[in-house]
């Protein structure tokens, strides 16, 4: 008999990088992530399908990751990029065996095979990765969650326009490309905000005192999303957990300022992610959104760079590469190893690793459920989320790792392996509680998305917020009698503004990971918006555009071609308003 169910749920996103450079921020990361990640993931569910498990992963694909993984220039690039990867692994192949470097030649031969497997497989499915997501998905083995469309902040977007363009974008994308309406979404950066009476946190002209705003739970009910996944501390309260604050040096140190003011919330602990709640922030009795709650235990087995799985010293490093192919060819070492200290990886030896791993994971979770159904005789659920890149691309073994916990689990007398959108219809939840404002992470608030190195962002998106509002209004009044090339402007503008609020850059900029290009992508998304809204306003005026105008601007569609069923009207009004009155 059950005790218990076990959501495995990860998700899956990268910004826009087509035509915005290849190496080493680019079109790179995102092959990088389907050659590691995607495809890995893809073989893994259909051997256990074919080996008699049905996985029931969760997986959210953000609508940017999909338009981008449609793209016939992303598929051209693919082929290119696992070629001249192979021929990388080909000639270190051909310098070890010089030199007698017996294991190192085993580790380039493992390189060989794995992208010749690659591009095996991409032939295989005719180069369409989202189409195998979609034939699991209708078969019944897998759920696909969508996700805010180019992953923007929603608590720190200063126009309601700007969350419903996000979250209509995102249903009307899933459809496009799954042939049915989505059940969840992924907050961007698992990010909530209650409905309140909101002062923006950097100046916006016009704005000089606090208005009301719709809760993010609205925005889901009102376009028939069911649920989405928050952090255990928004449901709880108590310490937080920060799950990147291993990997990356720049966030203790701005965690370390953030701390002096952060106040710990008391832990509620009446309330437990062994179970689905609701939310509702809206006064007018719409449906109330569920809620499913990262499990802080298994988290850190997996997250932690230092204390989880991936930090096993036999395991294959990630940041340790040889120039000029990029190939990894040491293990972790230790987590305190120095890139120097690093031995050579010995695929054996991680193997060996896995089974254990594998065990630990999957007897902790029938653990928990376990006791939660000893303790409440109720079958309780335990969510276990991730960002998908965890497993391939940052953590190589990660896939084999997934493969083998689904198989432990399908075949546990305990527990039950069950998708978010089984386990909503199944618990049918009737609880409404309420949850505060924030994301994931160390304190679970937003400095990582608004500090010192990237406030300057949000007064370049509040100012474009403002301004496409103004233009889509004027498009709403007057919409009979429009010129056909002023609503394409239009729509272009529309499409710079959402990759400008792209959560991304402020990631990016706050942990220097990549801060120089995600600084330059911002604001080059910001110009281009400057550019097109200045031609509307031309147009609207009666003046004549320039030939080099319209030159930017057709190259400026040809750059960023991603959502070509963009609606204006999304960015005009609010669909319903929290408060008449506020609008600007």
């Amino acid at each position: 008999m059950s005790q218990g169910y076990f959501a495995f749920v990860l998700h899956s996103h990268l910004p826009y990088v087509l035509s915005h450079g290849r190496w080493p921020h680019g079109t790179d990361w995102l092959c990088e992530a389907a050659a590691e990640t995607y495809l890995p993931i893809l073989r893994i569910l259909n051997e256990l399908v074919e080996e008699g498990c049905k996985p029931k992963l969760t997986i959210g694909l953000s609508p940017v990751l999909c338009e981008q993984l449609a793209d016939n220039s992303f598929k051209e690039e693919f082929v290119v990029y696992l070629n001249q990867k192979t021929r990388a692994a080909e000639h270190d192949s051909e310098e070890f065996y010089k030199y007698g470097q017996e294991n190192m030649l085993a580790n380039a031969h493992m390189w060989e095979k794995f992208y010749n497997l690659n591009l095996e497989h991409f032939n295989n499915i005719g180069h369409d990765i989202l189409f195998e997501f979609r034939k699991l998905q209708d078969d019944g083995y897998l759920e696909i969650m969508t996700c805010g469309a180019t992953h923007g902040y929603y608590p720190l977007l200063s126009r309601d326009e700007s969350l419903q363009a996000q979250t209509k974008m995102a249903v009307k994308n899933y459809r496009k490309h799954f042939g049915r309406p989505p059940r969840g979404l992924w907050l961007p950066e698992c990010a909530y905000r209650p409905r309140y009476e909101w002062t923006p946190p950097v100046p916006i002209r016009g704005r000089q005192s606090p208005y009301m705003r719709k809760g993010v739970d609205e925005f889901l009910s009102e376009n028939g999303l069911d649920f989405f996944v928050i952090d255990s501390v928004l449901l709880k309260g108590g310490k937080s957990i920060g799950v990147y604050i291993d990997r990356f040096e720049a966030l203790r140190l701005l965690w370390g300022q953030f701390e002096k003011s952060y106040v710990q919330r008391d832990e509620e602990k009446e309330k437990t992610p062994r179970e689905v709640y609701l939310v509702s922030s809206a006064p007018e009795g719409k449906k109330p959104t569920a809620i499913f709650t990262r499990d802080p235990e298994t988290g850190l087995l997996v997250w932690s760079g230092e204390h989880g799985y991936p930090g096993d010293g036999n395991y294959l490093d990630f940041h340790k590469k040889r120039f000029p192919g990029g190939h990894r060819y040491w293990e972790v070492t230790s987590a305190k190893s120095d890139l120097a200290d690093k031995m050579e990886y010995h695929r054996e030896w991680a193997m060996a690793r896995l089974p254990e791993n594998c065990s630990h994971f999957s007897s902790k979770v029938e653990e928990i459920l376990s006791a939660y159904y000893q303790d409440s005789r109720k079958e309780g659920v335990l969510v276990a989320p991730y960002d998908a890149e965890l497993f391939g691309h940052w953590w190589f073994e990660g896939p084999l790792f997934l493969k083998q916990v689904l198989k432990n689990i399908c075949q546990s007398d305990k527990v039950e392996l069950t998708s978010l959108a089984e386990h909503y219809d199944r618990s049918q939840p009737t609880k409404i509680v309420s949850i505060p404002e924030g994301s994931w992470g160390q304190g679970n608030h937003h400095y990582i998305w608004l500090n010192e190195h990237c406030e300057w962002t949000w007064k370049h998106i509040y100012e474009s917020e403002a301004k496409m509002h103004e233009l889509a209004a004027h498009w709403w009044e007057n919409r009979g009698s429009i010129d056909g090339a002023l609503v394409d402007i239009l729509k272009q503008a529309a499409r710079e503004l959402m990759l400008m609020s792209a959560s991304d850059w402020q990631f990016l900029i706050s942990t220097f990971a990549a801060r120089d290009y995600a600084e330059l992508r911002l604001s080059e998304h910001y110009e281009d918006f400057k550019h097109l809204a200045a031609m509307a306003d031309k147009i609207i005026k009666g003046e004549e555009v320039t030939p080099g105008e319209w030159q930017f601007f057709a190259d400026c569609k040809t750059r960023d071609s991603l959502f070509e069923d963009i609606e204006l009207e999304w960015f005009a009004h609010v669909e319903f308003p929290a408060v008449e009155t506020t609008r600007a």
